[in-house]
C-alpha cells in the first residue's frame, strides 16, 4: 500500500528547503563565530541562537517529510560566504540572506497551491509567518545601526547594540497579532 501523501515534485522542493535551512544556520554559525573573534560577545549568543533556530527549522521540515510517508534526502550545504567586514556588513548580510529564505519558501507554497496539497500549504504558513518576522526584525537592526552611524559607528554605540543584542531572542510580534491596546 502506498502511504506517501507527498508527490515527487513536492518531495523534492521541502528537501532542497532542509537544505536551505541547513545552510541558513551554518551562515548564523559562521557569522557568530566571526562577532566573537571580534570581541562583540552579545552579538555572538544572539547569532549561536539564530543558527540553533535555523537548524530546529530544517528538521522541522525533515519530520513533516517523514510524517507523510515520502523521503528524506540529506545534501551537502555549500560553505558560508566570506566573514563580514562589521556589523552593518553582518546584518546586511543575514537581511539578503533572509530574503532569500523567504522567497525559498513561497516557491514551496506556490508549489503546494499549485498540487492543491493544502496539508503543506498549512504548515508552511507556520514558516510564511516566520521568515515575515525574521525580515521584520533584521529591517529593525539595520535601522539601528544606520541610526548608530552604519559602518561609522562608535565603540560606545557597538557596545551598547552588543549588549542589546546579548539577551534578545530576535521575535517579534507578528503585525497580524498587533491590535490598538497591544502593538
Amino acid at each position: 500500500m502506498k502511504t506517501n501523501r507527498l508527490s515527487e515534485k513536492m518531495t523534492a522542493i521541502l528537501n532542497s528547503q532542509v537544505t536551505e535551512e541547513a545552510f541558513a544556520s551554518q551562515i548564523y554559525l559562521s557569522y557568530a563565530s566571526w562577532a566573537s573573534g571580534e570581541g562583540y560577545t552579545g552579538i555572538a549568543k544572539f547569532l549561536f541562537r539564530h543558527a540553533e533556530e535555523e537548524r530546529n527549522h530544517m528538521t522541522k521540515i525533515l519530520e513533516y517529510i517523514l510524517n507523510r510517508g515520502a523521503k528524506v534526502s540529506i545534501s551537502a550545504i555549500a560553505p558560508p560566504p566570506k566573514n563580514p567586514t562589521d556589523i552593518c556588513d553582518c546584518f546586511e548580510k543575514i537581511f539578503n540572506h533572509e530574503v532569500k529564505n523567504t522567497t525559498a519558501i513561497y516557491a514551496v507554497v506556490k508549489k503546494s497551491m499549485e498540487e492543491e496539497d493544502w496539508a503543506t500549504w498549512n504548515f508552511m504558513q507556520w514558516f510564511v509567518k516566520e521568515q515575515t518576522e525574521e525580515e521584520s526584525f533584521a529591517m529593525g537592526l539595520l535601522d539601528k545601526i544606520k541610526i548608530a552611524g552604519k559602518d561609522k559607528a562608535s565603540s560606545n554605540t557597538l557596545y551598547l547594540i552588543d549588549k542589546d543584542l546579548e539577551h534578545t531572542n530576535g521575535e517579534l510580534t507578528a503585525a497580524q497579532d498587533v491590535t490598538a491596546t497591544k502593538p
